[in-house]
């Protein structure tokens, strides 16, 4: 038995060694803009940030905001999509001249569909305008409804001064609460199908011709710059911005295969190239510098399987097993290099105790096992026995004595008792030892003759 128990501690410190990572030189990655984030969809994990929860201005990255809250309203039945709006002239106050527009005037009647693909394809500041105050009454109003959408949807350092983005030094936000509130407006497909779009007619209305709208987003339309430097052919969107005070702002998805990527550049730069007449808008390209690092630096691996066996548990108190197989409660997978191994990862295990004592339960929990990468810990998965393991009678009886007889009382009272037992042990050899030295006294009656006669 005592070689079996050896043998059991052994299995286990091999089986559950931790791993030691491999070294895997890696380019160093930066994205030359104030902020940026990357974000793979169907597994929410980052694969890049840098300062994505600092405030910087959002410029026309504000109007997904603005669209989410119009959509909100058409699914609530408040708006329509073919609902015709005619803009007032209050829709206009506050907007700047030179900013972006597509030539809307007051008293002209648009659709709620049409207005939308003004705001999202070209930018178009009027528009926010118009359906803020179809929405909400007036801008104001909106704007109050924008940072309470903001705040439900998690957002803890955005707040929005107006629905357009034009700049104001308290309507700020972060790639974080930007890519959260993407998040909820790709839950709609109209969003999803406008922003897409390299064109839109908007048809004849009552002030003006049928008039083309060209996408701002350089990713999906090379129409705006004849250059077809920015073009990526996997990106289905999203939303462009700039203001001096911003730079320039991208947020942005792309497909391929089935995975999907949502980015966020803040703060980019426009500069000029080399031969002093090309410029470069950083948004665009650090966007696309993105999505081909998420897309061919990282894959998605099983880490771990529920069917797997890590590790056998040594077990008292049973004449059946000396030991127990645990596995993961459920399967972990993950984005990770794209050149990670199996081998390379690092799996800790931790039990409950080093030895457990029969009866085990199927499914019980018998300690964890965390899965990392260097300094990135993917997750921490219960470890569960695999089969029952009963409890033998004779060796939990055997047991419960030398528990009983362990006892802290019963060793005090039998330690008590040894010296009560010694004393008079004690006493007794010592009288008997006083007898023998000075042995007794004896006296002879039998010569005893009475009184003498006088």
């Amino acid at each position: 038995m005592k070689k079996q128990r050896i043998f059991s501690f052994f299995l286990i410190f091999v089986l559950c060694l931790t791993l030691t990572p491999a070294a895997h030189a890696k380019d160093s990655f930066d994205v030359d803009a104030k902020a940026a984030l990357l974000v793979d969809v169907g597994s929410g994990e980052t694969l890049y940030e840098k300062n994505s929860r600092e405030r910087n201005y959002p410029a026309s990255i504000t109007k997904v905001m603005t669209a989410l809250l119009v959509l909100e309203a058409v699914d609530a039945g408040k708006l329509s999509l073919d609902q015709e709006i005619t803009a007032s002239e209050g829709a206009f106050e506050g907007l700047a001249a030179d900013g972006s527009t597509s030539n809307i005037k007051p008293g002209e009647t648009m659709t709620v569909e049409d207005l939308l693909n003004c705001m999202l394809i070209v930018s178009a500041n009027e528009s926010t305008h118009i359906l803020a105050e179809a929405v909400s009454g007036t801008v104001q109003n909106f704007v109050v409804l924008m940072n309470q959408r903001a705040e439900e949807l998690g957002c803890e350092n955005t707040h929005f001064a107006n629905p357009s983005g034009l700049h104001d030094d308290r309507h700020y936000s972060t790639a974080w609460d930007i890519y959260l509130i993407t998040c909820e407006a790709i839950k709609h497909d109209e969003f999803v199908e406008i922003c897409a779009r390299k064109a839109y007619t908007v048809p004849e209305t009552n002030l003006s011709k049928a008039r083309e709208l060209h996408s701002t987003n350089y990713l999906i339309s090379t129409w705006r710059t004849g250059w077809p430097g920015y073009y990526y052919e996997d990106a289905r969107g999203i939303k462009t911005g700039s203001t001096p005070e911003a730079g320039y702002c991208l947020v942005a998805s792309a497909e391929r295969g089935s995975r999907k990527l949502i980015s966020v550049v803040l703060g980019a730069k426009r500069i000029t190239l080399e031969d002093g007449k090309t410029t470069e808008t950083q948004s665009f390209t650090e966007t696309i510098k993105l999505f081909d690092h998420g897309f061919d630096d990282f894959k998605r691996m099983s880490l771990l399987s529920p069917d797997e066996f890590i590790c056998e548990v040594p077990v008292e108190l049973s004449g059946e097993a000396n030991y127990v197989v645990v596995h993961p409660e459920e399967g972990m997978e993950h984005m990770v290099p794209s050149d990670l191994e199996l081998d390379d990862l690092t799996r800790t295990v931790q039990l409950t105790k080093d030895v457990v004592d029969a009866p085990i339960a199927e499914g019980d929990v018998l300690g964890t096992i965390t899965v990392s990468y260097g300094d990135i810990e993917y997750g921490t998965v219960n470890l569960l026995a695999l089969n029952d393991v009963s409890a033998s009678w004779l060796l939990t009886k055997q047991r419960e004595v030398k528990e009983f007889l362990a006892q802290p009382w019963l060793k005090i009272a039998a330690a008590g008792l040894g010296v009560l037992v010694v004393g008079v042990v004690a006493l007794r050899v010592a009288s008997l030892s006083r007898a023998k030295r000075y042995g007794r006294r004896h006296y002879n009656y039998t010569g005893y003759r009475g009184r003498k006669k006088r």
